[in-house]
Formats: C-alpha cells, structure tokens, sequence
C-alpha cells in the first residue's frame, strides 16, 4: 500500500521552524522533522509529548532491586547459610553494593531495549531518506498524505509562505 509524502526543504532552522507552526497551526500532521543539528523549541512547536521511557527504567529498576535481594537472601539465608565470622545470617548490609549494581545493569540495559523496539532500530533495517544532504546541510518538514481529509493545495501553499526551498511529493511503499 503507498504511503504519500508532501517533503518541504528549508535552508536554514529559524524558515524550518515558522513552518512547523504553520503547519500544527491548521491541523496537519506533522510526520516527520530532519535536520542536521538539534533546533531549540522544535519538539513543543510539533507537539511531541514526553518520553514514557524513563517509567520502563523505574520499574524494571524496582523489579531488579527485588530480584537481586530475594536472590541473595534465599541464597545466604535459606539455601546455604554459612556461619562467617558470627555475622548472623541475613547481614542485608553486605546485599547493598550487589542490589545497586544489578539495579543499575539491569534497569539500563531494559532501557536501550525498549529505546530500540520503540524506535523500530533493529539489525538489518535499511535507511530511507526523505532527501539527500539531510545530514549535512539541509532541513526538511515531511507531511503524510492520509485519506480524503488532507488538503494538498492549503498544505502546499502554507509551506510555499513559511519559505520553503523546495516542495515535493513522493509515494513510499510501506
């Protein structure tokens, strides 16, 4: 099924970011946003909410801070006490730097998993670029033309006022 793609090229950040409002302003969707540095403002003017991944760190952090302290406890209280020195069994003090460093590893690693399953960045993906030189010098605003509701003419002549280069269409199989 094609996808269609209104691509509008901008020369510099401030043209770029007029036209992001411009186009949040009358509703469009915005799909996608290049540019070759990070543009202050960029992410409120397009809408894009908060990160939920630092909730997946939390609680896979609180998960692996109890594994790490049942694990320890079953195995230094229940499965195999042994007498050290007439410390009693259950020294939960000794547990700390080895529930700090699983809380750390584990918690870390589920959070580069979830980036990359939320990000859809897996091995063998091959890259698609809307336009050559995004990554050196150019700045790009990517509408998708979904269904009869979009309106190509308004969409077009928004971007043709915010100071856009170059306007184009392209049909992308999905």
């Amino acid at each position: 099924m094609p996808n269609g793609f209104l691509i509008a090229t901008f020369s510099n950040a401030d043209t770029l970011l007029g036209a992001v409002r411009a186009a949040t302003a009358e509703n469009f969707r915005i799909y996608d946003v290049f540019a070759p540095y990070p543009i202050h403002g960029l992410d409120h003017a397009m809408g894009v909410r908060r990160s939920r991944l630092p909730w997946v760190t939390f609680v896979v952090g609180c998960c692996a801070l109890a594994l790490a302290l049942t694990f320890q406890f079953y195995t230094t209280v229940l499965d195999w006490p042994l007498n050290v020195g007439g410390k009693p069994d259950n020294s939960t003090l000794a547990f700390v730097p080895i529930c700090f460093e699983l809380t750390v590893l584990i918690s870390g690693l589920a959070t580069v998993a979830a980036l990359f399953l939320r990000a859809r960045l897996y091995p063998g993906k091959k890259e698609f670029l809307f336009v050559d030189g995004v990554t050196n010098d150019t700045f790009a605003l990517v509408l998708r033309q979904r269904g009869d509701r979009f309106d190509l003419r308004r969409a077009w002549q928004i971007l043709e006022e915010s100071g856009a280069d170059r306007i184009r269409e392209k049909e992308v199989q999905s």
